[in-house]
């Protein structure tokens, strides 16, 4: 079962927030969503934030990012390139629901690249998002 999830999801395994527990669940369900560099160019600035709004510290911020990096070199998590269609499919979603739903780009480019990947589940925190990925006929969770 191919699984895509947001940044979001990533950052609430390894960052206690609101949403950890959550995460924690769909991870029991089984397969686990795949990894792409968008994740990673995401994570970065995720856990930059963290630190800039002082909810960690830098060397906290190194840690998780170096067990990020030790679980994707350990195939905790399935690496895969982002479809070289994604942007195109990005670009349209943004034009037939971003006045409807006010999804942001990243929003609409995770959403394209699940389409693009095939995937058969959405994982998201993000209600817009969801909203976005369920119009598209993607199984969110």
């Amino acid at each position: 079962m191919t699984i895509y999830a947001d940044t979001s999801f990533f950052v609430s395994i390894y960052v206690k927030d609101s949403h950890s527990t959550g995460a924690d669940q769909l991870l029991s369900s089984g397969p686990r969503p795949c990894i792409t560099p968008l994740h990673l160019a995401e994570w970065a600035h995720a856990i930059a934030q963290q630190v800039f709004r002082r909810l960690m510290t830098a060397a906290e911020a190194n840690r998780v990012h170096r067990q990020l990096r030790d679980d994707r070199s350990a195939g905790v998590w399935p690496i895969i390139d982002v479809p070289e269609t994604a942007l195109d499919v990005c670009a349209d979603l943004g034009h037939r629901y971003g006045p409807k739903l006010g999804v942001r780009t990243l929003d609409s480019l995770h959403v394209a690249c699940a389409l693009e990947l095939n995937a058969e589940q959405f994982w998201t925190f993000d209600d817009r998002q969801r909203t976005l990925a369920r119009a598209v006929g993607l199984r969110t969770r």
